[in-house]
Protein backbone atom coordinates (compact mmCIF):
# COMPACT_ATOMS: atom_id res chain seq x y z
CA UNK A 1 0.00 0.00 0.00
CA UNK A 2 1.27 3.60 -0.99
CA UNK A 3 -0.21 6.43 0.79
CA UNK A 4 0.43 10.14 0.52
CA UNK A 5 0.07 13.38 2.42
CA UNK A 6 0.06 16.98 0.88
CA UNK A 7 0.50 20.00 3.57
CA UNK A 8 -1.26 21.94 0.96
CA UNK A 9 -0.72 26.21 1.01
CA UNK A 10 -2.28 29.20 -1.01
CA UNK A 11 0.85 28.72 -3.67
CA UNK A 12 3.61 26.13 -4.35
CA UNK A 13 5.55 27.82 -2.28
CA UNK A 14 4.73 26.25 1.23
CA UNK A 15 2.78 23.05 -0.49
CA UNK A 16 5.15 19.54 0.47
CA UNK A 17 3.79 16.18 -0.33
CA UNK A 18 4.98 13.23 1.09
CA UNK A 19 4.50 9.10 -0.05
CA UNK A 20 4.93 6.22 2.61
CA UNK A 21 5.47 2.65 1.00
CA UNK A 22 3.47 0.13 3.10
CA UNK A 23 5.52 -3.27 3.74
CA UNK A 24 5.56 -5.91 6.40
CA UNK A 25 6.66 -5.24 8.90
CA UNK A 26 6.61 -1.05 8.64
CA UNK A 27 6.75 2.28 6.31
CA UNK A 28 8.80 3.87 4.25
CA UNK A 29 9.04 7.36 3.82
CA UNK A 30 10.32 6.45 -0.05
CA UNK A 31 9.19 10.69 -1.53
CA UNK A 32 9.45 14.10 0.41
CA UNK A 33 9.40 17.11 -1.86
CA UNK A 34 8.79 20.63 -1.26
CA UNK A 35 7.16 23.40 -3.83
CA UNK A 36 4.45 21.50 -5.78
CA UNK A 37 2.53 22.64 -7.87
CA UNK A 38 -1.16 21.15 -8.77
CA UNK A 39 -0.03 18.90 -11.82
CA UNK A 40 2.58 16.93 -9.24
CA UNK A 41 -0.09 16.10 -6.74
CA UNK A 42 -2.48 14.95 -9.60
CA UNK A 43 0.18 13.25 -11.61
CA UNK A 44 0.92 11.00 -8.01
CA UNK A 45 -2.66 10.90 -6.79
CA UNK A 46 -3.44 8.04 -9.41
CA UNK A 47 -0.64 6.26 -7.94
CA UNK A 48 -1.66 5.69 -4.12
CA UNK A 49 -3.87 4.12 -2.07
CA UNK A 50 -4.76 7.43 0.04
CA UNK A 51 -4.20 10.62 -0.50
CA UNK A 52 -4.20 12.56 2.90
CA UNK A 53 -4.88 16.58 2.09
CA UNK A 54 -4.28 19.14 5.02
CA UNK A 55 -7.05 21.63 4.31
CA UNK A 56 -10.33 22.16 4.32
CA UNK A 57 -12.58 20.11 1.39
CA UNK A 58 -15.10 22.53 1.69
CA UNK A 59 -17.15 25.23 3.38
CA UNK A 60 -20.12 25.38 5.68
CA UNK A 61 -23.07 24.69 4.35
CA UNK A 62 -24.64 27.89 6.69
CA UNK A 63 -21.70 30.02 4.97
CA UNK A 64 -22.74 29.11 1.43
CA UNK A 65 -25.97 29.74 1.99
CA UNK A 66 -25.23 32.96 3.50
CA UNK A 67 -22.98 34.18 0.35
CA UNK A 68 -25.68 33.08 -1.97
CA UNK A 69 -28.45 34.84 -0.18
CA UNK A 70 -26.50 38.26 0.53
CA UNK A 71 -25.17 38.50 -3.10
CA UNK A 72 -28.87 37.89 -4.18
CA UNK A 73 -29.97 40.58 -1.68
CA UNK A 74 -33.11 38.41 -1.19
CA UNK A 75 -33.26 36.80 2.45
CA UNK A 76 -35.88 34.64 2.01
CA UNK A 77 -36.22 31.38 3.93
CA UNK A 78 -32.29 32.49 5.57
CA UNK A 79 -32.07 34.45 8.49
CA UNK A 80 -29.45 37.00 8.55
CA UNK A 81 -29.15 38.60 11.62
CA UNK A 82 -25.61 39.24 12.57
CA UNK A 83 -24.93 38.06 15.54
CA UNK A 84 -22.20 35.62 17.43
CA UNK A 85 -23.84 32.91 17.42
CA UNK A 86 -25.33 33.22 14.14
CA UNK A 87 -21.57 34.10 12.84
CA UNK A 88 -20.24 31.02 14.58
CA UNK A 89 -22.39 28.57 12.35
CA UNK A 90 -20.75 30.40 9.40
CA UNK A 91 -17.21 29.98 10.75
CA UNK A 92 -17.22 26.57 11.38
CA UNK A 93 -18.41 22.99 9.84
CA UNK A 94 -19.66 20.16 11.40
CA UNK A 95 -16.32 18.55 11.26
CA UNK A 96 -14.48 21.12 12.86
CA UNK A 97 -17.12 20.89 15.88
CA UNK A 98 -16.09 17.27 16.11
CA UNK A 99 -12.48 17.92 16.42
CA UNK A 100 -13.01 20.68 19.10
CA UNK A 101 -15.33 18.00 21.18
CA UNK A 102 -12.32 15.21 20.51
CA UNK A 103 -9.10 17.75 20.85
CA UNK A 104 -10.26 21.10 22.94
CA UNK A 105 -9.35 23.11 19.95
CA UNK A 106 -10.95 24.64 17.37
CA UNK A 107 -9.41 24.60 13.53
CA UNK A 108 -8.67 27.38 11.43
CA UNK A 109 -12.26 28.57 9.59
CA UNK A 110 -12.23 27.57 5.98
CA UNK A 111 -14.89 30.97 5.91
CA UNK A 112 -13.20 33.35 8.04
CA UNK A 113 -9.12 32.52 8.04
CA UNK A 114 -6.65 32.89 5.97
CA UNK A 115 -7.27 28.79 4.87
CA UNK A 116 -10.12 30.36 2.79
CA UNK A 117 -7.11 30.77 0.37
CA UNK A 118 -5.91 27.58 0.11
CA UNK A 119 -9.18 26.33 0.53
CA UNK A 120 -9.67 28.15 -2.82
CA UNK A 121 -6.80 26.48 -4.51
CA UNK A 122 -8.00 22.74 -2.98
CA UNK A 123 -11.38 23.30 -4.67
CA UNK A 124 -9.56 23.59 -7.85
CA UNK A 125 -7.00 20.73 -6.85
CA UNK A 126 -9.86 18.10 -5.97
CA UNK A 127 -11.84 19.07 -10.06
CA UNK A 128 -8.42 18.33 -11.62
CA UNK A 129 -8.18 14.70 -9.43
CA UNK A 130 -11.65 13.99 -10.48
CA UNK A 131 -10.98 15.21 -13.88
CA UNK A 132 -8.27 12.70 -13.79
CA UNK A 133 -10.23 9.59 -12.62
CA UNK A 134 -9.38 9.79 -8.89
CA UNK A 135 -12.40 9.02 -6.71
CA UNK A 136 -13.18 12.30 -4.99
CA UNK A 137 -15.11 11.97 -2.03
CA UNK A 138 -14.94 15.12 0.70
CA UNK A 139 -15.98 12.64 3.48
CA UNK A 140 -13.11 10.67 2.86
CA UNK A 141 -14.43 7.06 1.83
CA UNK A 142 -12.52 7.61 -1.71
CA UNK A 143 -8.96 7.95 -2.34
CA UNK A 144 -8.87 11.62 -0.63
CA UNK A 145 -9.33 12.07 2.49
CA UNK A 146 -9.05 15.40 4.75
CA UNK A 147 -6.54 14.71 7.82
CA UNK A 148 -5.55 17.65 10.14
CA UNK A 149 -2.00 16.90 11.25
CA UNK A 150 -1.64 18.88 14.30
CA UNK A 151 -4.62 17.35 15.82
CA UNK A 152 -3.77 13.53 15.15
CA UNK A 153 -0.48 14.08 16.60
CA UNK A 154 -1.68 15.72 19.54
CA UNK A 155 -4.51 12.44 19.65
CA UNK A 156 -1.60 9.71 19.22
CA UNK A 157 0.08 11.30 22.39
CA UNK A 158 2.76 13.85 21.11
CA UNK A 159 3.24 16.94 22.19
CA UNK A 160 2.61 19.83 19.78
CA UNK A 161 3.99 22.76 20.81
CA UNK A 162 6.33 25.18 18.78
CA UNK A 163 6.64 22.56 15.92
CA UNK A 164 5.33 24.54 13.46
CA UNK A 165 7.85 27.41 14.34
CA UNK A 166 10.85 25.98 15.71
CA UNK A 167 13.26 23.71 13.97
CA UNK A 168 14.18 22.29 17.47
CA UNK A 169 10.90 21.56 18.43
CA UNK A 170 10.65 19.59 15.02
CA UNK A 171 13.68 17.58 15.68
CA UNK A 172 12.65 16.79 19.62
CA UNK A 173 9.04 15.38 17.93
CA UNK A 174 11.19 13.63 15.24
CA UNK A 175 12.75 11.58 17.68
CA UNK A 176 9.46 11.03 19.94
CA UNK A 177 7.67 9.74 17.19
CA UNK A 178 11.07 7.15 16.00
CA UNK A 179 10.83 6.03 19.65
CA UNK A 180 7.33 5.20 19.49
CA UNK A 181 7.36 3.78 15.75
CA UNK A 182 10.39 1.97 15.12
CA UNK A 183 9.10 0.31 12.22
CA UNK A 184 8.66 4.03 10.56
CA UNK A 185 11.93 4.38 7.91
CA UNK A 186 12.37 7.84 6.95
CA UNK A 187 15.81 7.07 5.45
CA UNK A 188 17.32 10.25 4.90
CA UNK A 189 14.49 12.91 4.69
CA UNK A 190 15.39 13.47 8.78
CA UNK A 191 17.33 16.75 7.83
CA UNK A 192 14.14 18.24 5.54
CA UNK A 193 11.54 17.35 7.79
CA UNK A 194 13.31 19.75 10.57
CA UNK A 195 13.92 22.24 8.48
CA UNK A 196 10.81 22.42 7.14
CA UNK A 197 7.13 22.50 9.15
CA UNK A 198 5.38 21.96 5.60
CA UNK A 199 7.72 19.14 4.99
CA UNK A 200 6.95 17.33 8.52
CA UNK A 201 2.85 18.28 7.87
CA UNK A 202 3.28 16.51 5.07
CA UNK A 203 4.90 13.20 6.40
CA UNK A 204 2.59 13.10 9.12
CA UNK A 205 -0.18 13.68 6.36
CA UNK A 206 0.63 10.68 5.06
CA UNK A 207 0.36 8.17 8.58
CA UNK A 208 -3.07 10.35 8.82
CA UNK A 209 -3.84 8.83 5.20
CA UNK A 210 -2.95 5.35 6.49
CA UNK A 211 -4.82 5.78 9.90
CA UNK A 212 -8.10 6.63 7.36
CA UNK A 213 -7.37 4.22 5.24
CA UNK A 214 -7.23 0.85 7.47
CA UNK A 215 -10.30 2.61 9.46
CA UNK A 216 -9.02 3.68 12.71
CA UNK A 217 -10.90 7.05 13.06
CA UNK A 218 -14.91 7.79 13.19
CA UNK A 219 -16.34 8.72 9.84
CA UNK A 220 -19.01 11.20 10.10
CA UNK A 221 -22.94 9.67 11.57
CA UNK A 222 -25.88 8.98 8.83
CA UNK A 223 -27.50 12.02 10.34
CA UNK A 224 -24.60 14.35 9.33
CA UNK A 225 -23.08 11.95 6.34
CA UNK A 226 -24.94 14.23 3.44
CA UNK A 227 -23.19 17.10 4.93
CA UNK A 228 -20.09 15.81 5.40
CA UNK A 229 -19.87 15.41 1.78
CA UNK A 230 -20.39 18.95 0.82
CA UNK A 231 -18.25 20.32 3.48
CA UNK A 232 -15.73 18.05 3.94
CA UNK A 233 -14.53 16.04 7.19
CA UNK A 234 -11.57 15.65 9.11
CA UNK A 235 -10.69 11.56 9.89
CA UNK A 236 -9.14 11.92 13.21
CA UNK A 237 -7.19 8.97 14.80
CA UNK A 238 -9.04 7.02 17.44
CA UNK A 239 -6.19 4.78 18.60
CA UNK A 240 -2.80 4.54 18.65
CA UNK A 241 0.14 5.60 16.04
CA UNK A 242 1.29 1.51 16.20
CA UNK A 243 -2.36 0.67 14.82
CA UNK A 244 -0.93 1.62 11.75
CA UNK A 245 0.88 -1.57 11.46
CA UNK A 246 -1.27 -4.08 13.56
CA UNK A 247 -3.62 -3.38 10.58
CA UNK A 248 -3.22 -4.93 7.16
CA UNK A 249 -4.81 -4.45 3.87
Amino acid sequence: MLTAGVDLAAESKGTALAVLDWRVPGATLVELRLGVDDTVIAGMAGGVDKLGIDCALGWPDEFVSFIAEHASRNVGPFRIDGGMDWRRTLAYRETDREVRRLTGRWPLSVSTDRLGLTAMRCAGLLARLQEAGVDVDRAGSGTVVEVYPGASLRLWGFGTTGYRREAESRAVLLQAILDEAPWLDIGGFAGQMIASADAFDAVVAALAARNAAVGAYDPPAPAVSERAGREGWIALPNGRLNDLVNETL
